[in-house]
C-alpha cells in the first residue's frame, strides 16, 4: 500500500477534538480496579481534566468517571473503588482542547448495543471523525457528546459490521488518524493500535500472571508488573480467561510506522519505555546533540522542569557547563501545556515554577526546555529570571521549531498562534527576550532515536503528514482507502 505524505498550510479546520490521554487495562486480577487506580495515577501526566474506570464481573460492566484528576474523582473514603471491584477493568485519564471539557466527553465511554455492553477508552484523534459522524447522523444516529470515541461505538453497533468475520477489525479499518484503544466487553478486554502506531500502547504482566495494557510502561512500575512488549501497529490484542491472543486487522509490513516522536520530547514520563526506548536516556541524547549544534559560553545550565530536565543534563554533560536547578517546581500544579486555555496556562506557570535566585543571580544562564509552542509562558519564565538577576539568558530547545498544527491528538494551536510560524531565530529571540536561542535540528533529533528516521511522525516540525489530513474532506478517497486496506488484508488471509 502506498503511503503518501500530505502537506498543508496549517489553517485547515477540523471539527474533531484532539485528545492526548492515558489508558490502562488489566484482566484476571482480584485487585484489578485498585491497580487500575494506581496505574492511572502514574499516567496522570497524560491528562488531568477527567478520569474514569470501568469494570466487569464477567456479565455486567459498571463505570464511574468524573472531572478532575484521579485522586479527586476517586477520592479516599468515597467507597467508589470498592463498589467497582472486579477482576477486570480499564481506565482513562483525559485532557482535551477547550470547548470539549465536560463530563459527557470523559471516558471510558459505556454503551449497550445488540451484542451487549461495551466500554471504550481512546487516546488519539480521528481525522475522519466529522465525516463518519455526518454519515451516521444522516441515517438517524443520535450522538450524546462531541468525542471521537462515540463514533467508534456507533460503528460497532452497525448491523452490517456485526456480520463480518472480525467485526472489531472491520470497524477499525474505517478509522483514520491516531488511535490507541481499549475495549472492554463483558468477558474480555481488547486493545488495539492504529496501523501507523502513532500513539504508544504496551503490554505488561503481573507477578500473579495477569496481563496489563497501558499507554506507558511507567504504569507497570506502579503496580509491580513486568514490561512484555508493545502492542504492534495494526494489532488487536485480546485478554480473556485463556490468556493473551493476537491478530492483525491490516497486513503486517505494508505500512511504515509513524510514531509520534513528541511523545519522547515532551509527553511521556522519564522512566517509561516508549517505542522501545527509555524516555530519559533519549532526552539526554537530545540535550547532548543540542549542545553540539548550539554551544555557548555560560556559567550554569538550568532546566525547565520536569520534561526539560533530562535534556538539560545531557547539555551540561556535553558542554562541560555545570548543571543546577534554577527553578523549583510545585508538584501540586499539573502540566501547563495541557491546561484547556491560555489564561489558565499562564496562571499555572506562575504557580508551578519559582526561581531560585541564588542559582541565577549574576550569572550567564543556559535555559533548556523540551519545546516551545506559543511562547508566551516561556517569555514569562525568562522575565522572572531577569528579575532574579541573571546577566545573560540563552534559550536552548531540545526539538525543532514547531511550525505546524497536529491533527493526530496533540493540542497544538492554529499555525498563526505558533511562535515559530513565520519567525526566524532572531525574531524568536526578540519575542522571548533572551540573548540567544537555539533549537535542535530535525536531523539531529532523529539521529538520537533508535528507530529509522522514517518510522517517526515529524509533521509538527516538517509539515509533512503521513496520514493525509485532507482525506477527511474527501469521502470518495476515504472510502477507497478503507476498502483497499481491508481487501488487501482479507486477500492475504483467505
Amino acid at each position: 500500500m502506498s503511503e503518501p505524505l500530505s502537506e498543508c498550510d496549517g489553517n485547515e479546520v477540523f471539527p474533531e477534538k484532539k485528545e492526548e490521554c492515558g489508558l490502562f487495562g488489566i484482566f484476571g486480577d482480584a485487585d484489578a480496579v485498585q491497580k487500575t487506580y494506581f496505574g492511572l495515577h502514574s499516567l496522570q501526566h497524560r491528562g488531568q481534566e477527567a478520569a474514569g474506570i470501568a469494570s466487569s464481573d464477567g456479565e455486567f460492566i459498571q463505570c464511574y468517571k468524573g472531572m478532575g484528576n484521579v485522586s479527586r474523582v476517586f477520592r479516599t473514603g468515597s467507597g467508589i473503588l470498592e463498589k467497582l471491584a472486579n477482576s477486570m477493568a480499564i481506565g482513562h485519564v483525559r485532557y482535551s482542547t477547550a470547548g470539549s471539557s465536560n463530563v459527557e466527553n470523559s471516558q471510558p465511554m459505556l454503551a449497550e448495543y445488540s451484542r451487549g455492553q461495551v466500554a471504550v477508552a481512546h487516546n488519539g484523534n480521528l481525522i475522519n471523525a466529522g465525516l463518519l459522524r455526518d454519515e451516521y447522523e444522516a441515517y438517524g444516529s443520535i450522538f450524546k457528546c462531541t468525542s471521537d470515541t462515540e463514533i467508534i461505538v456507533h460503528l460497532l453497533a452497525k448491523p452490517t459490521h456485526q456480520t463480518k468475520p472480525d467485526p472489531l477489525g472491520h470497524v477499525l479499518n474505517h478509522l483514520q488518524g491516531a488511535y490507541s484503544l481499549l475495549f472492554m466487553f463483558a468477558d474480555h478486554i481488547a486493545a488495539a493500535r492504529d496501523p501507523y502506531g502513532i500513539k504508544p500502547l504496551c503490554i505488561g504482566r503481573t507477578e500473579q500472571g495477569a496481563y496489563v495494557v497501558a499507554s506507558e510502561s511507567c504504569a507497570f512500575d506502579a503496580i509491580g508488573a513486568e514490561y512484555v512488549r508493545e502492542v504492534e501497529p495494526g494489532e488487536i490484542v485480546r485478554l480473556d480467561a485463556k490468556g493473551l491472543h493476537s491478530r492483525f486487522f491490516v497486513r503486517r509490513g505494508d505500512i511504515t510506522p509513524a510514531h509520534c516522536i513528541f511523545e519522547h520530547v515532551y509527553f511521556s514520563k522519564q522512566n517509561s519505555l516508549v517505542f522501545g526506548e527509555n524516555v530519559h536516556v533519549l532526552r539526554k541524547k537530545l540535550g547532548r546533540q543540542l549542545a553540539r549544534e548550539y554551544p555557548v559560553e555560560a556559567d550554569v545550565v538550568i532546566p525547565v522542569p520536569d520534561s526539560g530536565t533530562s535534556a538539560a543534563i545531557g547539555y551540561a554533560e556535553q558542554s562541560g557547563i555545570p548543571f543546577d536547578m534554577g527553578f523549583v517546581r510545585s508538584h501540586y500544579v499539573g502540566r501547563t501545556f495541557i491546561a484547556p486555555d491560555q489564561r489558565l496556562r499562564e496562571m499555572a506557570v506562575r504557580l508551578k515554577l519559582a526561581v531560585i535566585k541564588e542559582v541565577v543571580a549574576g550569572k550567564r544562564i543556559v535555559v533548556v526546555d523540551d519545546s516551545i509552542v506559543r511562547g508566551t509562558t516561556t517569555r514569562g519564565k525568562i522575565r522572572t529570571l531577569r528579575e532574579a538577576g541573571a546577566t545573560e539568558i540563552h534559550m536552548r530547545v531540545s526539538c525543532p521549531p514547531i511550525r505546524y498544527p497536529c491533527y493526530y491528538g496533540i493540542d497544538f494551536p492554529t499555525k498563526e498562534e505558533l511562535l515559530a510560524n513565520n519567525r526566524d531565530l532572531d525574531e524568536i529571540k526578540d519575542f522571548l527576550e533572551v540573548d540567544s536561542v537555539g533549537y535542535l535540528s530535525l536531523e539531529g533529533l532523529l539521529s538520537c532515536a533508535a528507530l529509522p528516521a522514517d518510522h517517526y511522525c515529524t509533521a509538527c516540525w516538517s509539515g509533512k503528514y503521513r496520514i493525509p489530513i485532507d482525506i477527511a474532506l474527501n469521502k470518495f478517497t476515504m472510502e477507497h482507502y478503507q476498502m483497499t486496506m481491508f481487501e488487501d488484508f482479507s486477500a492475504a488471509h483467505e
